[in-house]
Parts: structure tokens; sequence; C-alpha cells
């Protein structure tokens, strides 16, 4: 067994490997605190000569017993992977897969499991180093190490890997990952940062990186395998430099052909034309070498032509953003809706309002809590003009929580807008950047909704094409930019700083200089689609759509809650038939009212107001018999509060004339408190009132007469 011992920040984290499960390829334990991950690694014993990529396969689970718990639900095993789940196997997999060898071809797989967590040291940042660590020592080939670690910003200073209740107060929140070398991988969300610091926080990562890296060598140095020799494919086409040429003439016409569909239909027929020429000379057992031929020499064409003519495939400029438009109100009875279309790519985006009980319950390790802002990003087929099955893969979960960071940063808070928040971003064509189309279209739909966001929010993607020492950096890219280039870089935020980032690295190495100038491009860009969003909308609508619910709340002392529910519910009850309500309660005093009409709203929350109302002596009520006896009649006049109207405060019908004469049992009739004794009893006096004109003409207060033997006052309560 071997362990290493390293110091990041405040806390310790220890490497231990020759332990446990030992029949992987490799195995390590990393530990921080009480929270411990184990990862493992293991590749198939065949290899796939036909395969031209890294079939890497990263599965991170988290086990309930790690924080104490039993699965909620029906079944108490633990399923299928949660978001959170597949976010950190994405974290994971990103830095990692350009750093396998696709000469390699075996099957791979990392299992990283968090086993313990204390609450207080994230096991995501464990399980990425963890990883780096179990490929490092086995006999997978890995041009590693990767370290991985979490930088806040608190009390204006920069933090390395602090704990959830730093980041609660953190104005940064990202994960850096990189080797020796360089940066990999940047991935989180911030509270409308400069870019200066964005630099700053992802250069302070790096020493800490490297240490981590240097970690990962002493244990390669003392249990490390020999690593595996990859399958260096040697064979080639026997007419390659003739099919290479004829490739060249014909692509460098059908890869700048104008549109997404005519561009891929042009090279489409382009490749089939020089694979008919070639056909006998194309054993059907070399198909795989014709293929990789046709994608290396489009990828030298396209990337050439960028660096030698500063123009694009659509023949824009490197920092020229397409054609824009922006649509409100895309859908009649929808709560908001928007429409955005950046080029080939278009984003129809919904904005719904809920209530509190719309909220999503997250059960998991780090504890149960309620989610009151969701984003749902749908990726379907036709989309890029394709067929297979629908459903939600790890891409769509990664777009859509990119986006939801973006956008959470400007949301009002629960308690200035209690309302529940979800965002579809329905996918309708998509040539690059999907999921910053999703950002724009859902500022733009949250503003038609009328949730008063602090400010607008736009999204750009950004790219890099490198050869030595020239570089092109890409504005807005394409698709096939993303895939035949060298960084995919993407920056949400306002008009004063970011709220969300996401850089993944495909080279060794990308200087903070051209970090530092992409970010100064992006920033640019954005700004220009802000002004186009602006265009269609500039400021959140000052009503909430008719169709939307209306939300009225109120805070009371939570000791007053018994008060406000009433015996078995009984006050609750009868304000929700009475107005036509939905009520939540909240532990902390929080009364949530919604229903329809605000009107409605408005007025059951006087009635929970009224249950909180103490009497005041020389106020008027207007109360309800609910008890008439021979000497007076009782009147509730707030909600459980009950006063005596005694016969000599009643106006008379006659000389004679009793309460039963006066009063009738349930009728409501305006009364004024006149006395609270010291026990709290309430002493009432009827008063004349227009809306009991029946009432007012025969109306005669009694004479006082001294002699008159009167019935003897009671004040028992009811």
């Amino acid at each position: 067994m071997i362990i290493q011992e390293i110091q990041i920040g405040d806390s310790v984290v220890i490497f231990e490997t020759g332990r446990l499960a030992q029949q992987a390829n490799g195995a390590v334990l990393v530990r921080c605190g009480d929270s411990i991950v184990l990862t493992t690694v293991c590749c198939s014993g065949t290899v796939n000569e036909t395969i031209d990529y890294v079939p890497l396969q990263v599965e991170y689970n988290e086990k309930y017993y790690a924080a104490g718990k039993i699965p909620g639900g029906f079944f108490k095993r633990e399923g299928r992977p949660r978001e959170r789940e597949i976010l950190v196997s994405r974290l994971i997999d990103r830095p990692m897969r350009p750093l396998f060898s696709k000469n390699f071809k075996r099957d791979i797989q990392l299992i990283p499991t968090t086993l313990s967590t204390d609450q207080i040291h994230q096991p995501d940042i464990l399980a990425m180093n963890a990883a780096s660590a179990a490929v490092i020592i086995s006999d997978i080939p890995f041009d590693g190490p990767v370290g991985s670690v979490r930088v806040g910003y608190l009390n204006k200073q920069l933090v390395v890997n602090p704990t959830y209740a730093e980041i609660d107060e953190s104005l940064i929140d990202i994960v850096v990952a990189g080797t020796e070398e360089g940066i990999m991988m940047v991935e989180g969300g911030s509270k409308e940062v400069s870019e200066d610091l964005l630099i700053e926080a992802i250069e302070f990562s790096r020493q800490y990186i490297n240490a981590l890296c240097q970690v990962q060598h002493t244990l390669r140095d003392s249990i490390g395998k020999e690593k595996m020799s990859l399958h260096e494919d040697e064979s080639h086409l026997a007419y390659e430099d003739g099919m290479r040429s004829e490739l060249e003439k014909e692509l460098k016409k059908a890869c700048f052909v104008r549109g997404k569909q005519a561009r891929n239909q042009a090279i489409k027929e382009s490749i089939e034309q020089i694979k008919e020429q070639f056909s006998e000379k194309i054993p059907e057992e070399e198909e795989h070498l014709f293929t990789q031929l046709v994608e290396k020499t489009e990828r030298n064409i396209v990337r050439e032509y960028i660096l030698k003519t500063k123009s694009r495939t659509d023949a824009r400029g490197l920092s020229e953003i397409r054609p824009i438009y922006c649509e409100i109100d895309a859908l009649p009875r929808t709560h908001g809706s928007s429409l955005f279309t950046r080029g080939e790519t278009q984003a129809l985006v919904i904005a719904t309002l809920g209530t509190a009980v719309d909220e999503q319950i997250m059960d998991d390790i780090e504890g149960d809590r309620r989610e009151h802002f969701m984003l749902h990003y749908n990726f379907p087929p036709y989309s890029v003009g394709e067929t297979r099955r629908l459903g939600t893969g790890r891409r769509e979960i990664g777009h859509g929580h990119l986006a939801h960071r973006a956008l959470a940063a400007v949301l009002p808070s629960k308690e200035d807008f209690p309302y529940t928040l979800r965002i579809v971003s329905e996918i309708l064509e998509s040539n690059g950047s999907s999921s910053m189309a999703t950002v724009c279209g859902g500022t733009m739909a949250f503003m038609s909704a009328g949730v008063p966001i602090k400010k607008p929010v736009a999204g750009i993607a950004m790219g890099l094409i490198k050869e030595g020492e020239e570089i092109a950096i890409l504005s807005d890219i394409l698709g096939e930019e993303d895939h035949l280039g060298d960084m995919d870089f993407k920056v949400a935020g306002t008009e004063d700083g970011i709220t969300a980032f996401q850089m993944d690295i495909k080279i060794k190495n990308v200087s903070a200089q051209i970090m530092k100038q992409a970010l100064a491009q992006a920033r640019e860009g954005r700004l220009y689609i802000l002004s186009k969003i602006q265009e269609a909308i500039s400021d959140p609508r000052q009503e909430l759509s008719p169709y939307a619910p209306r939300i009225v709340t109120l805070k009371v002392n939570p000791d007053k809650i018994g008060l406000l529910i009433g015996p078995g519910g009984k006050n609750v009850k009868n304000i929700c038939e009475k107005h036509g309500v939905e009520v939540n309660i909240e532990q902390d005093g929080m009364i949530t009212i919604y229903c329809k009409e605000k009107e409605s709203a408005s007025s059951a929350k006087a009635a929970f107001l009224k249950l909180l109302e103490e009497p005041e002596v020389g106020k008027v009520y207007e109360g309800t018999v609910r008890r008439v006896t021979d000497f007076g009649a009782f009147f509730e006049f707030l909600p459980s509060k009950e006063g005596l109207c005694h016969i000599s405060r009643m106006p008379q019908k006659g000389n004679k004339s009793t309460p039963h004469d006066i009063v009738e049992l349930n009728k409501e009739y305006m009364v004024k408190i006149i006395e609270i004794d010291k026990m709290g009893r309430v002493n009432l006096s009827m008063l004349l009132d227009a809306t009991h004109e029946n009432q007012r003409s025969s109306y005669k207060r009694r004479p006082y007469n001294p002699k008159e033997r009167r019935p003897r006052r009671s004040f028992r309560k009811s």
C-alpha cells in the first residue's frame, strides 16, 4: 500500500493505492477530511482496429450511504445516474479524453465512486484527481497526469477548493483542470465578474494543478505498471497520394459552399465521387483508412484557409457574428416565450411560472433541498436533419446546466419573486453554440413573462485554430469549426460581467495571453448580441401573463403558524374555500397564497392577517352572531375571537324586546369594542349600519331604568 499526502489550501489531500480493487488495471483512493472517493480504471482485453476515436466511458456514482442516507422513493437501491452524477462524469471526461491515444483502440472505463462525504469537502474534485491517478498508475497509455481544483473568490481573495459554505458566499465557482504543460478545461459560474479576474483565477489554479500532478508522478514511480503498447497501424492505401490530391482539389471547393446543408451535401458528393473513382483500389477492409484520409484532408484544408486568409467557411471574418433575429411572444398561451435565431442555430425558448408545489425536490448525498429554477434543454434529431430515438443524453444535460448557470445569476430572490421558474429550450436548428442560443432565448422569455431579472444575459461560443505560432480566434463558431478546431470556449454574461464559463482545450497548451485575447473578443460579441436582444425587448414586462398564477406572500412569526392553520387545518381550509386559493405555509413563517386572480389572493391575505389581528378598543368590526342569550349576543368580530354585546348596548325594537328580537343567528352586524377587561374578555356595542336598512327605522335605544331587574351578565367564552 502506497500513501501520498499533499497540502492544497487549508486541507490535506491523501492519495492511496495498493489496498483496494486490486483486479482493476488501476485503483486509487483519494481523501480530504472525511470525504472519500475510490476510482478504478479498466480496459478491454481485445483491440478493435477499426475504431478511430477514444472509446472512453466515465461513470461517476454517489452512494447514499456515503452521507448516512437511504435512497428516497419506492426503490431503495441506487438507480440510473442523477443529473449531478452525469455532470461530474463530464467534468472528468473532458480534460482526460484528449490525452488518450486513438491508437490504443481498446474500450476504457473509469468508475469513480463516492464512499463517504462530510458535507464540507466536495467529492467531485477528489473524483477528478483520483481518475487521473488511477490511469497514471495503470498499464493504460496516458499522456497525463491531470490535476484538478475548484477556485472561489471570497473577501477579495482567491481561494482553492472552497467548502460548501464558502461557495455559497463566493463570487466565483469554477473548476480548472490541466496538465503540467497547460490548462485543459475550465467550467463554472460567477456573479458578473470581469474577464481579468477570471484569468487571474485560472492562473492562480496552476500552482496547485502542478503540485497534484507531481504527487501522481510519485505514485507512478512507486507502484506504476508498465504501459501497454499502442496499436501502430502502419497500413495505408495503395494509391493514397493520388487520392489525397483529388480530395484536395474537390474539397477546396466543397468546404466553402454557403449554407450548412448545401456544404454538407457538396462535401458528401465530392467524397462519393472520389471513392467511386478509386473504387477498385479501396478494398472493403481498408475503407476505414479512406475515411480517415478524408477527415484529415478536410481538417487541413479548413484550418490552413482560416489561418492564411483570416476568413471562414461561410465567408465571415474572424470576429464577425452571424445574422441575428429575435422574436418574443412566439406562442400565445405560454407565460413567456421567445425565438432566437443566429445564423443556422435556432432556439424556441419557453418560460413557465409555477408555485411552491412545483419546486423540484433534490434528494442526493448533499442533503434534501428544493430548487425553484429549472432549465431543460432539448436537442431533437430534426435540428440537424437526422433521425434517431428521442431522449435526454449527457450532452443535453451538460448544455442545459451551463445555460442554467448563466441565467441563475440574474434571477430575483425567492423572497422578492416567490415563483417557481422553468425554462424549456427547444433547439429547432443547430449549427454551433445552441447552448448559448438557449441563454439568449431564456433572457427574452423571462422578460416576456414579466420575471424581473436584474439584467439581460447573452452568450457566445469562441473557437481557436493554432498551428505553431500562428493563431486565429473565432467568434460565434460553426459546428465544423468546433469539430476541426483546437478550443471550444463558451462565455455568457451581462454587459457588466461573466455569469457562466466553459472552456475545453484540445491541444496541450493555451497561454494566458490567448485566453485573455479570446475573452476580450468574446466580450465584444456578447455586447453586440445583447444589443440585438434589447431591440426586441429591453426590460421585463411590468405585468405577468394573464395565464400565469398570481402569488401573494406574507411573513409571520413562526409561533403563530398553529393559530393560522387552526384545529385540523380548519382556518386554512375555510380561507381556501371562501376565496378560491391554494396556500403553502412553511416552517419559517413564510405564507404563499396563489390563484388565478390577484384580487382573490389579496383578499385571502387579508383573511390571514385578520387571524393575527389583536382586538383594539374603539375599533369597529363586522361581527357575525354566533350565540344569542336572554341577556345579549356573542359576536365573532375576528376569526376565532368573540365578544359579548349586552342587551343594554343593542338598539331596541320595543320596550320589552329581547336579544332574540333584535339579532338573528349567523347574521352580520357592525359592532364596536368598548372594553377589554383584565381577563381579556371583550365587551361590544352594536352600531347602526347603512347596509342594514331594515333595522334602521325601528331601532330605538331602551331607556335605562335603575329599578328594572336585568339578567346577570356572563362573559363566558364560546
